[in-house]
């Protein structure tokens, strides 16, 4: 549907999903649901390995929640469907990666939607911001993200004042992996894609499960889970062609053939 406010270009294994719902690529709560059926149609899609998220223009990549909507009668706590807010926070068993390229302003929602992403390339004029504070709501998920990513008292200054702050700033956090040119942000997106796409996707997947597993873990708790065999993936890459491709490959001083099984 050329009218959907989320755009999808496939090519090979790559899913490129866009967000177009003019002016500012904010979401509602039937937005949220089309990005959540998007990213489940993609996880579930064995040739899909990578999926790319960027807003459309030059301006915004994404403010958050669609206030105009709430106004008009969306509700806050109302149903985002599969992933929740922007289908992709809270989307079960994702095991691909997916790249964020901010192009512009990423503040609110669409911070946290950002921070859903494995990892995040940004325009060098994006900016940043959690302003929920300013309309008397709280940022749930970045209250539960953002001080498990940078330095507690960053978080919390971010969280509790709202302010703007750059690309340089989000690098500096570890928030954002790189900056480019803003004529050059979808190339580099692309070319990371390639990267990933070409690498094995049962590793990544086996990568995912267990970072997602330890989080709140001992050390020592979470390998006793993967060497007790109680993470899927990892039995699955342990068991599959691929790994016994990787173990030929380099012996015969060869790229590997990955078929993800």
């Amino acid at each position: 549907m050329t009218d959907s406010p989320v755009k999808t270009r496939r090519d090979g294994a790559i899913l490129e999903v866009t967000l177009d719902r003019p002016k500012a690529n904010a979401i509602d709560l039937a937005t949220s649901k089309i990005l959540g059926d998007t990213f489940a149609a993609f996880r579930d899609d064995p040739e899909l390995r990578v999926a790319i998220i960027t807003g459309a223009g030059e301006k915004f990549f994404c403010p958050g929640w669609d206030l105009k909507a709430a106004a008009d009668g969306d509700a806050v706590d109302g149903d985002y469907g599969v992933g929740g807010f922007g289908g992709l926070q809270e989307l079960r068993d994702l095991n691909k990666p997916v790249i964020a390229a901010v192009n512009g302003i990423c503040c609110g929602g669409g911070l946290e939607w950002a921070l859903s992403a494995d990892i995040i390339l940004a325009a060098d004029h994006a900016s940043f911001a959690l302003p929920e504070i300013r309309s008397g709501t709280v940022a749930d998920a970045a209250s539960v993200k953002v001080p498990k990513r940078i330095p507690y008292h960053i978080a919390m200054e971010l969280l509790l004042t709202g302010r703007w702050f750059d690309v340089d700033e989000a690098k500096g956090w570890g928030l954002v992996n790189h900056s480019y040119p803003a004529d050059q942000l979808m190339a580099e997106a692309w070319d990371l894609a390639r990267l990933l796409a070409s690498g094995p996707p049962l590793v990544y997947a086996a990568i995912k499960e267990i970072v997602r597993d330890a989080e709140d873990s001992k050390f020592q708790d979470a390998m006793n889970r993967i060497t007790g065999r109680h993470l899927r993936s990892v039995d699955v890459l342990y068991a599959s062609e691929d790994q016994l491709e990787g173990a030929k490959a380099f012996s015969e001083k060869r790229d590997p053939v990955w078929k993800g099984k």
